[in-house]
């Protein structure tokens, strides 16, 4: 099987555009991972694409540089219609990841993703906490950036692109007349608006079919608070195993919500005083995934292949984690 793995920002993505090193860098850990953790199984053959200004991938796969910004989505569909199947790894942030489903499922080759339906609802932090809160799921309160009445009550404000992914852009309000002053000077009208839920931040990393979901992880996020704008600093993988039984209830209600979620799936929580709330999902690999191989000694990429075909009750079995730390470096200098 010829694989195309698409990583957008290393892959010339942002070709013509600044390259920030924290997202390349980010891009590069996930990349690698997965390129190297395909080698690792028989009859598998990789191709991915490389942004010019970024040093060799220092992983077995055939790579295609881009150096001309006009050229990425054209390459990057050419590139889709000589593989067999296309596993995308990239933000949902404009549309990209959907747009990279819709051009796989296009062309007739094996997504190794959920469908572009499911993404393009994951994409949207509002539709999703709408979508998830109408199906009893403890989801974190989620409006448009206009309708702050609804949380006037708040201790604090969060403001967030509503596609954006991660921590992109993510910002704090202590003082309700703080949070009014930006609302009024801002032009995005792409912003939504939550309280602030104070806990320790966590995510899932699942497995999905078919509304069923086989939890692999529960993560420890290392979220720092720079002045008033969030920063994900990496995490540890398997580091909050010892609340596996208050989080397998939502992995298990988030993939019943949303049946068409496939493969590798990433789910952002808060462990809250009331118990862990759902702040987003992510319908992609996520950070996580570059120590996730370590972390249950099993190899994942050979796990989403068996999804192709057979069910997740058909592959799930016991699994010892041991944690494994992910460090992320942000800043650009």
């Amino acid at each position: 099987m010829r694989i195309f793995v698409c990583e957008y920002v290393t892959g010339g993505g942002l070709c013509g555009q600044p390259l920030p090193a924290s997202l390349s860098r980010e891009g590069d850990m996930m990349l690698t991972a997965l390129v190297n953790d395909l080698a690792a199984l028989d009859g598998i053959e990789i191709v991915t694409s490389r942004d010019a200004r970024l040093p060799a991938l220092l992983a077995p796969a055939e790579v295609l540089t881009i150096d001309e910004p006009g050229e990425f989505w054209p390459r990057w569909a050419e590139m889709i219609r000589s593989a067999d199947a296309v596993w995308p790894i990239a933000p949902e942030s404009g549309g990209i990841l959907a747009r990279v489903c819709e051009l796989a499922v296009d062309a007739g080759r094996r997504l190794l993703a959920s469908d572009p339906q499911s993404v393009r609802l994951t994409t949207s932090k509002l539709a999703t906490a709408q979508h998830l809160a109408m199906a009893g799921i403890p989801t974190v309160p989620t409006a448009p950036l206009g309708d702050w009445e609804a949380f006037g009550k708040a201790s604090a404000w969060v403001v967030k692109p509503d596609d954006g992914a991660g921590a992109e852009n993510t910002l704090l309000f202590e003082a309700f007349d703080e949070l009014d002053r930006w609302i009024a000077a801002s032009p995005n009208s792409d912003m939504i608006l939550q309280p602030y839920v104070s806990g320790p931040a966590a995510s899932l990393s699942l497995l999905c079919r078919d509304g069923a979901a086989w939890l692999l992880t529960c993560n420890e996020q290392l979220i720092e608070i720079s002045g008033n704008e969030f920063r994900y600093r990496g995490g540890v993988v398997g580091g909050r195993e010892a609340r596996r039984a208050e989080y397998q209830p939502i992995a298990s209600a988030v993939a019943a919500a949303i049946p068409d979620l496939w493969g590798y799936v990433g789910v952002d929580l808060i462990d809250s005083s009331e118990g862990p709330v759902v702040l987003e999902i992510n319908p992609r690999l996520t950070t996580s995934y570059a120590s996730l191989r370590r972390a249950i000694g099993v190899n994942p990429s050979g796990l989403v292949l068996d999804l192709l075909n057979r069910q997740i009750p058909d592959i799930q079995r016991p699994l010892q984690v041991t944690p494994q730390r992910v460090d992320v470096e942000l800043s650009d200098g």
